[in-house]
C-alpha cells in the first residue's frame, strides 16, 4: 500500500512551474515524482498552484503582503491542516516554507523540514525543534556549514533538475538572463547594470511579490534600469523558460546573500549556458555540479565584479568557460 505525503508549500507563494522560487519549484518536482511512484501526493498550497497530485488550496496570495495579511494567511494554513491530517491519514507531512514554526503539526505524524534559505534567516527556535520524528534537511553541503552548533540536521539532500527538460539548443541569442525573485538580496540592480557596460540586453524573468520592499525595489531600483535593450518578462515556466536559458549568451547571479543551492543555476548549465556570479556569493555547488556530468563540463561557473560589465559578458558561445575575474569588488547600489 502507498504513502500518502502531504507537502506544505510556503502559504504567500503559488507552487508552479513558473513560480520565482526555488522551494516551490522543488515541491512540485517532489509532487510528480511522489504520483509517479505510486504514491497519494497531497498539496498544501495557495489557491491558483498547479501540482499533480490532489491540491488542497489555501487563501490566495494577495496582492499586498503586509504584516496583517501574512499572519491572516498562516492562521488559515493551521486551521487547514488540523482539518486535513485526520481527514487523509497523512503518513509523512514535508514543510517548505521559512515560516513553518507558525504551522506545524502537534506531534503525532512525521515531518519533514526542509530548509531552502541561509539558516539565518530562520528563528533559532526552527533549528532547535524537540518535537519526535521531526527531520531538518539541508539542501547543500555548503547550506549544512552554516547552520549553528545546535542545529539537528538529519541530512543532506541535495537539489537537481532534470536534464531531459533542460538541455541545449543549436543557435545562442544576443541576450544575457537574469531570473528568480526580484528583490533587493538578489542583486538585479547590479546585473543590469553590468549588462548595459557590456553593450548587450538583459533579459529579466522573475516576480516582485507583494511585499512593499519588493515592489519598491522594483519601482526605484529595476524599472528605471529597463533601458538598453533590457526587457522584463515576468514569470515563466515549461518549454518558454529552458528555450530562454539556453538561448542566453549567460545566467547572470548577482546575489547580495549565499544561494543555498541556486536551481537557475543549475537549470542553466543544463542548457549549456554559462553562469556568471557575483564573486563575493557562494556558489560551490554549482562547480560541484559542472563537474559530476559530462554536459554540463562543457560550460562552466565564473566571477563577475559588477562594475566592470566589459569584462563580463566576454563570449558568444555556450561552450565557453567564464573564468574568475581578478581584483572584483561589490559596485553600485539601488
Amino acid at each position: 500500500m502507498g504513502l500518502t505525503v502531504l507537502s506544505v508549500s510556503y502559504p504567500l507563494a503559488q507552487v508552479s512551474p513558473g513560480t520565482a522560487g526555488g522551494a516551490e519549484q522543488v515541491l512540485a518536482t517532489l509532487d510528480e515524482s511522489v504520483v509517479r511512484a505510486g504514491h497519494r501526493s497531497l498539496v498544501l498550497a495557495p489557491a491558483g498552484s498547479r501540482c499533480f497530485g490532489l491540491l488542497i488550496p489555501g487563501p490566495a496570495v494577495p496582492g499586498v503582503l503586509d504584516l496583517q495579511m501574512q499572519e491572516r494567511v498562516r492562521h488559515s494554513y493551521r486551521e487547514t491542516l488540523q482539518k486535513v491530517l485526520p481527514r487523509f491519514a497523512v503518513d509523512v507531512v514535508h514543510l517548505h516554507g521559512l515560516d513553518f514554526l507558525d504551522y506545524l503539526p502537534p506531534a503525532g505524524v512525521p515531518v519533514v523540514l526542509t530548509l531552502h534559505l541561509p539558516p539565518s534567516w530562520y528563528p533559532e527556535d526552527a533549528l532547535r525543534l524537540d518535537r519526535p520524528e521531526t527531520y531538518l534537511v539541508c539542501v547543500s553541503q555548503s547550506q549544512a556549514r552554516e547552520c549553528p552548533p545546535h542545529a539537528r540536521i538529519e541530512q543532506v539532500i541535495e537539489n537537481g533538475v532534470s536534464l531531459e527538460r533542460f538541455h541545449p539548443e543549436k543557435k545562442k541569442g544576443k541576450y544575457a538572463l537574469a531570473m528568480g525573485r526580484i528583490c533587493p538580496e538578489k542583486g538585479i540592480h547590479l546585473a543590469l547594470d553590468a549588462a548595459s557596460a557590456a553593450g548587450l540586453p538583459l533579459f529579466l524573468a522573475g516576480t516582485a511579490f507583494g511585499y512593499r520592499s519588493h515592489q519598491s525595489y522594483f519601482e526605484d531600483a529595476i524599472r528605471p534600469r529597463l533601458r538598453d535593450g533590457h526587457r522584463f518578462l515576468g514569470a515563466i515556466g515549461g518549454v518558454r523558460k529552458q528555450k530562454l536559458l539556453a538561448g542566453a549568451r549567460c545566467l547572470v547571479v548577482a546575489s547580495q546573500v549565499a544561494e543555498t543551492s541556486s536551481l537557475a543555476a543549475m537549470e542553466a548549465l543544463a542548457c549549456g549556458t554559462p553562469v556568471v556570479r557575483a564573486d563575493w556569493i557562494s556558489c560551490g555547488h554549482c562547480d560541484r555540479l559542472a563537474g559530476r556530468n559530462p554536459r554540463l563540463s562543457k560550460v562552466g561557473v565564473g566571477s563577475m565584479p559588477p562594475g566592470s560589465g566589459t569584462s563580463l559578458l566576454v563570449g558568444n558561445n555556450a561552450g565557453e568557460v567564464y573564468r574568475p575575474i581578478p581584483e572584483s569588488r561589490r559596485q553600485g547600489s539601488p
